[in-house]
This record gives C-alpha cells, structure tokens and sequence, in this order.
C-alpha cells in the first residue's frame, strides 16, 4: 500500500510515534509516570488534598518559570530570580506596617502592596536588563551579582534578622494565599492568568517572536532591525514582573523575610523551564511546558515527602540531576537553532 501511494506521489502517512512532538510530550508523560509512581509508593497520593498542595506549592515557582521561559527563549539566563523574590518580599512587609501605622490596617493598604510587589519586581527586572544590555555584559555574571547584591541588601534592611508582618495585616493578607474561589485556591487562579498572559504574549505577539529570532541567530535577528537590546531588557522586565507576583502570594503565606526567603528558586526556576522543554541556548520556548516543569519538581519533592526510602534532604541533589539530564538529553535531540 505504502509502494502504490508512493508510485502516486502521495507521501505516506509517518508512524505515530515519528508523528509525535517528543519536546512537547515528553514533559507531560514525565509528569504522568510520576503520577503513577506516586500512587505506586503512597496511595495518599491521589488524595484531593495532596493534590491541591502540589499544585498550590508549585505556584510560586511555575509563574517565575513564565518569566524565566522568555529570557532563556530569548537567550538569556537570570540567577537572581530567589534573591530578588527576598528583597522584594521584604520591601513589601516594611511597606505594609508603615502604611498599617499611617492610614491604619485597611484592605487598602493589601491592594496597595500587591501592586507596590508587582512594580519592584519589574524595577528589579529593568535593572537587571540595563546593566546586561547597556554594559553588554554576559547575564549569568550580572545575575549573579545582583544574585548577591539582593540578599545581602534585604539581610541589612532586617539586621540579619526576620521582617515580619504585624498581626492585624498578617490576618488582613492571610487570604490571598488560604482561600480560594469555585474551590481553588487563589494562588492557582493567578498562576492560570499568569500563563495564559504570558502564552499570548509569546506565540501570538511581535515581541514573542523577536524573542525567538534572537535566540535562534542574534546576528541574523540585528540584521533583521530587531531592537537587540530593548527585546532583551523587556525579557528581564517581564522575568522581574512575575516574580513581584509570585512574591505577592508567597508573603501571606508565611507573613515573613529573612535572607533564606526564595533561597534556591533560582535553581528550581530554571529547572523547570528545561525540564518543560525550552532549549537552554534559546530560540525555542514554551510555557506550558515551563508550568509541567514546575510541577514535576513539586511531584517529585512530594513523592519523597511521602516515602520513607529517600530523604528529603536530596532533594536539591534530585532537582541538580535533573537540570543535567535535560539540558544532555537536549544535546542529544539536537535542538534546531
């Protein structure tokens, strides 16, 4: 059959494993065998509560993973994301007991901070991007100085010690992280907003597709008329954005900032981004995959939590692994550019 469609002109159909995007799928049927596996070990896997708690803890990670799909996408990497997460988390808390004291503990003085987090995280992402681009210099040196410069500033503004929420506001934010509507927590609800902003944003705008042209050829995309340096420094914005928004449901949450706040999400951010299928040296991207990264990160941390077999003491040791796997078995697919 396949020689009489051939004598005819007709290309024959391809195995459905040849007509399968192993990129696109093979993050979703990772996460599926870690599901299975879960239950396999506990059967409180499945349980509508653990469940609930995966997908809540992966929140915080899976939106800085939208960001941090544009900036790998567009060829870039940034290693301060968990340091700018504790200063801007910081920020945040002075800025509510000092308005709690002026204005008195009001709802507005919440709404008024969870913006207050969204603009200095965009500030922090801005100037991440101009000291990048401006001082063309490479981003892991400049991310991983401010990677330093964060912490070390949030560490002086508390006196090495732990910022803390007053009560009145404590109980006034609690909310935004414990509740929820239609039965999910609001914390879902933001990062379903944030990824499907951030996927229009990539596959259906201009923007999005210069972040892919310079990651695929930043030669070819100069030529092109691309502006290099504002797409690159809107990238880190963007990065910066989400992290104000991750840190907006990630205070309530614990009500305090110390110098450990957001310690090694730079680590999972990235992870997630390569597990879900974005190349490392950019030019291929995608946010579904990024948000599927995070929550095999937060699968396997939970599988361990429920296994008494392996300590959850490796489980940056596992997450190490991982990013090493993908980025090799990336090697080994040989991602177009």
């Amino acid at each position: 059959m396949s020689d009489a469609a051939t004598t005819l002109g007709q290309t024959p159909p391809r195995p459905l494993l040849q007509r399968v995007d192993l990129r696109a799928a093979g993050p979703f049927l990772a996460l599926v065998a870690l599901a299975i596996l879960g239950t396999i070990i506990n059967s409180d896997f499945l349980e509508a509560g653990n469940l609930t708690n995966v997908v809540t803890r992966s929140a915080f990670i899976g939106m800085i993973a939208v960001g941090g799909t544009f900036v790998i996408t567009a060829g870039g990497n940034d290693l301060s994301v968990g340091s700018m997460a504790a200063i801007v988390s910081g920020i945040m808390i002075v800025l509510m007991n000092w308005l709690a004291q002026e204005i008195g503990p009001t709802p507005w003085v919440v709404v008024i901070v969870i913006f207050a987090g969204l603009a200095l995280g965009g500030l922090a992402g801005l100037l991440n991007g101009l000291v990048i681009t401006l001082g063309k210099m490479e981003p892991f040196i400049v991310t991983l100085g401010f990677m330093g410069i964060y912490r070390s500033v949030l560490t002086y503004i508390a006196n090495g010690g732990t910022l803390t929420l007053s009560g009145t506001m404590r109980t006034l934010y609690r909310p935004v992280f414990y509740d929820g509507a239609l039965g999910i927590p609001y914390p879902v609800w933001v990062l379903a907003f944030v990824v499907a902003l951030g996927a229009v944003v990539l596959y259906t705008t201009r923007f999005g597709r210069y972040c892919f042209a310079i990651g695929s050829n930043e030669e070819v995309a100069r030529y092109s008329g691309i502006a290099l340096n504002r797409v690159k420094t809107w990238t880190y914005i963007l990065q910066g954005a989400c992290v104000g928004v991750a840190c907006d449901i990630y205070v309530p949450r614990l009500g305090s900032a110390s110098s450990t706040s957001g310690l090694g999400w730079e680590l999972e951010a990235i992870t997630a981004v390569i597990v879900g299928g974005t190349a490392l040296k950019g030019g291929y991207g995608r946010i579904g995959g990024s948000i599927v990264g995070a929550l095999i990160l937060t699968v396997i941390g939970n599988i361990m939590n429920l296994s008494s077999d392996v300590s959850v003491y490796l489980n940056g040791a596992v997450q190490g692994a991982i990013i090493i796997a993908a980025v090799f078995l990336q090697r080994g697919v040989g991602f177009k550019r």
